[in-house]
């Protein structure tokens, strides 16, 4: 595999597009050795292959605001994989949404969906369309003119879209309601549904549990556990929530969350009221996190700065890609930090990945510690397709299995010679083989 010449064609052939060069660069360093190893990679072209979308949907979507205005926004959806099941990944509404970003998504989830052992391909969609200052007409106007169009190319053997940045439940609602009557059948095209028709219990908070679970694994191999650790946390959304709480339940202490505006500390711990005032928070709209000091006093608020200054046991970057750079990095491990589990999607960047390998401490990427999220998607999926729906308790249980399912994945794959366990290289070998696995054995199609 001639690497160097892999990454100038490919930018060649998609400019402007950082994002998804980056991701491919760090899946193919990692699993070079891999497919030297196994001339049955190269014989098939699997590189060449796997890098390339199946197929990168673009359309216009046409709707009309309050004022009776028409609106023009941009979505697409990428459907990048199926070797080993439909096309599966969300749905991001945000400004900063593009091509380049949603393909390095897409291709990221196929490793990532590989990885929870569900037969689940890869995919990524949205728009640049702002819900944020919408009223929930406009929100349903747009989503419904989104779903105009996307309903052609998704279906529940096909492409299940879910939430992400900017979808949740009540965008998943208006899409799911349009498509319904599109095509004339109620079935389990999305996921992140409504409770009361389709969804899954514990799907909102599902990605910041297996964040956290995959952290304690990682832990474990050191002999050491959440308990007793302090927690920085980044973000306010849905993954932060759902990751402050299960750190809490395992008697982790969470100091930080952050937003644009900045970051919050609070030494005392956020649990309890504090967690449920955080949902009060994002419902607000504002999207911004200094309010939080204003209802509990004897925290702090640092304006335009980021948490990982906060020396801390564990870090969870649970906000947005390329949010951890290497100064963060070598701040945190200069302050004694033991783990960092990425809850969000490649929220560090190269240079900080490679300061936390070099320093030897646990790094869990977002392919594999964010994984909760879509594989409690799957297990949704597979409520629906048996007409059911499990407890909480129940879909923890498995959703729990997964990321220990994961995490030994990640260290088969992942250790070397000295016992240390390189986890971006385990996740992404592991992730690969897979899906590599199956595109031979179907043949060229």
């Amino acid at each position: 595999m001639n690497l160097e010449k892999i990454m100038a064609d490919l930018e060649k052939k998609n400019p402007g597009q950082p994002e998804f060069l980056q991701a491919v660069k760090e899946v193919l360093e990692t699993i070079e050795d891999v497919v030297k190893e196994n001339p049955k990679y190269e014989a098939a072209n699997i590189i060449e292959r796997i890098i390339e979308p199946d197929r990168v949907i673009k359309f216009k979507v046409q709707w009309m605001d309050d004022k009776g205005n028409v609106q023009v926004n941009r979505g697409y959806r990428v459907q990048f994989n199926n070797a080993i099941g439909p096309y599966k990944g969300g749905c991001r509404f945000h400004p900063s949404v593009t091509e380049g970003g949603l393909k390095f998504l897409g291709f990221e989830q196929i490793f990532k969906n590989s990885l929870t052992t569900l037969p689940m391909g890869g995919a990524k969609g949205g728009s640049d369309f702002d819900p944020k200052g919408k009223s929930n007409a406009e929100i349903m106007r747009f989503c419904q003119a989104f779903m105009a169009e996307l309903y052609k190319y998704v279906g529940p053997d096909r492409d299940i879209p879910a939430g992400d940045i900017g979808v949740g439940g009540r965008e998943i609602g208006y899409m799911f309601g349009m498509y319904k009557k599109l095509v004339g059948e109620h079935h389990g095209v999305f996921t992140g549904k409504g409770r009361g028709w389709g969804g899954s219990l514990i799907r909102p908070e599902a990605t910041g549990f297996g964040n956290v679970y995959f952290a304690e694994e990682m832990l474990k191999t050191r002999g050491e556990s959440m308990k007793g650790k302090i927690v920085s946390v980044s973000g306010f959304g849905n993954v932060s929530w759902g990751s402050i709480i299960k750190a809490t339940q395992l008697g982790a202490r969470v100091v930080t969350i952050s937003g644009p505006d900045g970051y919050v500390y609070d030494p005392d711990g956020i649990s309890g009221e504090k967690i449920d005032y955080l949902l009060e928070l994002r419902a607000s709209n504002q999207d911004i996190v200094k309010p939080y000091t204003y209802e509990f006093p004897n925290a702090q608020f640092f304006e335009g700065k980021r948490p990982w200054e906060v020396k801390v046991d564990v870090a969870l970057p649970c906000a947005i890609q390329n949010e951890l750079n290497a100064e963060d990095a070598q701040t945190l491990v200069n302050n004694g930090v033991m783990c960092v589990s990425e809850g969000a999607n490649m929220p560090c960047t190269p240079e900080a990945m490679e300061i936390f390998l070099k320093a030897k401490i646990l790094y869990g990427p977002g392919k594999a510690s964010n994984a909760g999220g879509v594989a409690t998607s799957g297990l949704e999926q597979t409520q629906n397709a048996m007409k059911l729906n499990w407890t909480a308790e129940e879909v923890e249980e498995k959703l729990h299995q997964i990321m220990i399912n994961i995490h030994e994945a990640c260290v088969k794959h992942g250790k070397d010679e000295t016992g240390f366990v390189n986890y971006v290289k385990g996740s992404n070998v592991a992730g690969f083989i897979k899906v590599a696995d199956a595109m031979i054995d179907q043949g060229v199609i």
